[in-house]
Order: C-alpha cells, then sequence, then structure tokens
C-alpha cells in the first residue's frame, strides 16, 4: 500500500475535528431548547422607552374681580359709599334694583355688573362727577358709554343704550345726575326686556377704558342711601 502524500495526511486531523463538532453543535442546540419547552426563565426584549408628551397649554387666567373682603373691594367701597353714588336710571329707588353681579349669562360670559330694568327711553344719569371718556359702539353692549370719575381711579359703564344724551360727547365733563343717555336694548340685551348694563372697574395703572378690575356696583349704590 503507497503511503498518503504529505499534504493529504495533514487534511486527515482537520475533517475528524469537523465531523466531531457537527454532533457537539447539534446537541448544545437541542438542549437549550428543552430548557425553554421547562418553563425556565427567559429574558424578554427590551421595552421601548416612550417618548415624553409635550404639555398641555393652561387654560388663560380670568381677569381679577373685586370680591367682596379683598383688598380692592374693600378700598372701592371705602372710597366711593362716602361719595353717595346716583342711581343711575331715573326715577327708580333701592327696591327697585337687584343684584346680578356674577349672575351667569351662559357661554361661560361673567356678568360683571348690574342690570337695573326700566321701560326703553328712560333716562340715565351720570352716577358721580366724571369725564366722557369714550363713546363706543360694540356687539355685546350696544351703545356704551366709560366715564372716569375726576381722580381717574374708578370708570362707571353704561351700556345697551337706547342713545346718547344730545351733544354727549367724549372729552365731556359729567355732574353727578346728569343727562348720559335712554335706557333701551342695543346689542345683545333681549328686545323685550330693555334695561342698563352698569359695571364699575377700579382703574389699572395704564389708565385703559377697557381694563381694570370689577367691583360689584350693587353695595355701592345700596348703602350709599
Amino acid at each position: 500500500m503507497k503511503p498518503l502524500p504529505v499534504r493529504s495526511a495533514r487534511l486527515i486531523p482537520l475533517l475528524l475535528g469537523a465531523a466531531l463538532l457537527v454532533p457537539l453543535t447539534w446537541c448544545l442546540v437541542r438542549a437549550e431548547r428543552d430548557e425553554v419547552s421547562e418553563g425556565k426563565p427567559v429574558l424578554a426584549p427590551r421595552a421601548r422607552t416612550p417618548r415624553p408628551t409635550r404639555p398641555t397649554a393652561s387654560a388663560p387666567k380670568p381677569a381679577p374681580v373685586a370680591v367682596p373682603g379683598s383688598p380692592a373691594g374693600d378700598d372701592a367701597r371705602s372710597d366711593l359709599l362716602p361719595r353717595g353714588l346716583l342711581i343711575p336710571v331715573a326715577g327708580l329707588d333701592l327696591r327697585d334694583l337687584q343684584d346680578t353681579y356674577t349672575q351667569s349669562r351662559g357661554a361661560a360670559r361673567s356678568h360683571d355688573a348690574i342690570d337695573i330694568l326700566a321701560p326703553r327711553g328712560t333716562p340715565v344719569l351720570a352716577v358721580d362727577d366724571g369725564v366722557v371718556r369714550k363713546l363706543f359702539t360694540s356687539v355685546r353692549g350696544g351703545l356704551t358709554v366709560y366715564q372716569f370719575d375726576v381722580g381717574d381711579r374708578y370708570c362707571f359703564y353704561y351700556a345697551h343704550l337706547d342713545g346718547y344724551a344730545p351733544g354727549l360727547h367724549e372729552g365731556q365733563l359729567l355732574r353727578r345726575g346728569d343727562l348720559v343717555g335712554f335706557v333701551g336694548a342695543t346689542g345683545n340685551a333681549r328686545q323685550d326686556a330693555p334695561h342698563l348694563h352698569f359695571a364699575v372697574n377700579i382703574l389699572d395703572a395704564d389708565k385703559k377704558w377697557w381694563g381694570g378690575t370689577p367691583v360689584n356696583p350693587y353695595p355701592l349704590l345700596v348703602r350709599a342711601r
């Protein structure tokens, strides 16, 4: 028998090793499958970390309101009560007034005023001395008058007017009891319920006629009597 060439002799150990490795690998795989089938714990895939959500925008803060007992409300009462604000609708007395301040008006609207019912055309009078700062027509208020007091600290607001006093103009000085206009139902007021929408606001430092902190005018009118 002829001896194998040197190259062929070198391949024999490699072939034998490969033949032994294949059965060993199969045994290991089979053992791993058996462990899983026996209920041994298996690491779960790593869960994805959820992406943080953006915080939702907070609702806008409501405008400040001078409630009873608040510093603003107390200051207004101590300042305005001695003046004796006039009931702004001619011919009415205390029994005709109702405290409708903050009464619900639907659609999340605040009612920072009182409504004084009276026949259409009833004279509306200035509650105190002051200057007509703005005559304005709006969707809600209809014909309106913004009167600042003589110290530019308070704004008296008259709304839903049927008309202005003849010759009324911005910058005009009004005395307590002067004619401002006439009760009506302009703006969003019910046509079958003419009334004066009357408000008192403490003016901000910038003295904007449309701004300020509302104060309940009802006790200011009632307690002045």
